[in-house]
C-alpha cells in the first residue's frame, strides 16, 4: 500500500515556476510508491487551513513555494497536532529560509533531497499567537516585502524587493523600542530589527553561518540604531557588510524569549508575511517544533 502525500503549492509563487515542473515532481513521488493529493492555494492563509485540515491523514506534507507558504504550511501543521514530516520544494521570489540551510533551487533536485533525505527537528518562532519559521522584523525595508505587488515579484524575482526597498526610503523614520530579555534590556532608536533564526534576511542582510544553529532553542536578535550622521550610516553598512557585531550602532544577542514595548503603529513581517504593530508583544523560541527533511549530502547540489 502507497505512501500518502499531501502537497500544497502555490502557484503564483517566485515566477510561476513550480507550476511548469508538478507533473515531473508528482512523477518522481509516485515512483517512489507516494498516492498523491494537490492543493492549490487560492488566497493568504489558505496554506495554513489545508496544512491543518489534512496533514494528519499524510504520512508526508511537501510545500511548493515561497517563505510565505512554507510559514502557512508550517504552522498548520503544528496546529495540527501531528508531526508529520515536511519537504519544501522553493520557488519564491527570495527563499530565505532555504538559503539558510541550503535547499536546492533546483526543483526535481529539491524533490530528491525529499525523497532521498532525513527529517530533522527545527525550531520555530511565536509572536504572539502567530508562528514565524525565520525572522519577524521591523523598520527599514521590511515593508517591501510585503508591499511589493505578486505580478512585480514574478516579473523581477529579488530585484523586485530592492526596488520597492529604495521607493520606500523618504519614508524611514527611528522606531522607539524597548526589549527585555531573561538577561538583557536594549532601549534605543532604531532603522532596523530582527529577531531571526536564519542566515538570510530578505536576501539583503546575511549572517555568519557560525553564529546561527536553526535547532538551538535560542534566535539572534539583531537591532540596529538610528544613525544621526553620515558616518554613523557608513559605519552600520560596513559593520554588516563585514559580519561584524562589534560595534556601538548594532546589538547582536541571542535568546529564548523577550517581551516587546512599542508604537502598535509599528508594523512587523514574519517571514516576509504583514503582521499589525502591537503596543506589547511576547516573542519566543518553540524548541524542536517541527520536523523538515533535509539532505546533507555536498554531491548533490
Amino acid at each position: 500500500m502507497g505512501k500518502r502525500l499531501l502537497l500544497i503549492m502555490n502557484p503564483y509563487a517566485g515566477q510561476k515556476s513550480g507550476k511548469k515542473h508538478l507533473a515531473d515532481i508528482l512523477e518522481l513521488f509516485c515512483k517512489a510508491d507516494y498516492i498523491p493529493t494537490v492543493f492549490m492555494t487560492t488566497g493568504v492563509g489558505n496554506g495554513y487551513t489545508l496544512a491543518k485540515s489534512h496533514a494528519a491523514a499524510h504520512d508526508l506534507v511537501v510545500c511548493i513555494g515561497g517563505d510565505g507558504t512554507l510559514n502557512e504550511v508550517v504552522s498548520g501543521v503544528i496546529d495540527s497536532g501531528t508531526d508529520v514530516p515536511i519537504g519544501y520544494i522553493p520557488c519564491g521570489s527570495t527563499n530565505d529560509f532555504a538559503a539558510g540551510l541550503k535547499l536546492s533551487k533546483a526543483h526535481l533536485r529539491a524533490a530528491m533531497d525529499i525523497l532521498e533525505g532525513t527529517p530533522k527537528t527545527y525550531d520555530i518562532g511565536r509572536f504572539g499567537e502567530r508562528y514565524f519559521s525565520y525572522v519577524a522584523s521591523f523598520g527599514a525595508f521590511t515593508r517591501a516585502s510585503y508591499a511589493t505587488p505578486q505580478n512585480l515579484k514574478n516579473a523581477l524575482g529579488h530585484l523586485a524587493y530592492i526596488l520597492e526597498g529604495i521607493k520606500d526610503l523618504p519614508n524611514i523614520r527611528p522606531v522607539h523600542m524597548r526589549l527585555e530579555t531573561a538577561d538583557a534590556v536594549f532601549e534605543d532608536d532604531y532603522i532596523f530589527g530582527a529577531i531571526s533564526n536564519s542566515t538570510s534576511l530578505g536576501g539583503i542582510l546575511t549572517i555568519d553561518r557560525k553564529t546561527v544553529d536553526m535547532n538551538d532553542g535560542l534566535f539572534e536578535l539583531l537591532l540596529i540604531k538610528f544613525p544621526k550622521t553620515a558616518a554613523e550610516l557608513n559605519e552600520c553598512i560596513r559593520c554588516l557588510q563585514e559580519k561584524n557585531y562589534n560595534s556601538s550602532m548594532l546589538t547582536f544577542h541571542s535568546t529564548n524569549r523577550l517581551t516587546i514595548t512599542t508604537d502598535e503603529s509599528v508594523d512587523w513581517t514574519l517571514d516576509g508575511e504583514h503582521e499589525t504593530g502591537h503596543a506589547h508583544i511576547t516573542v519566543e523560541n518553540k524548541h524542536n517544533a517541527f520536523r523538515l527533511i533535509t539532505n546533507t549530502k555536498e554531491d548533490v547540489r
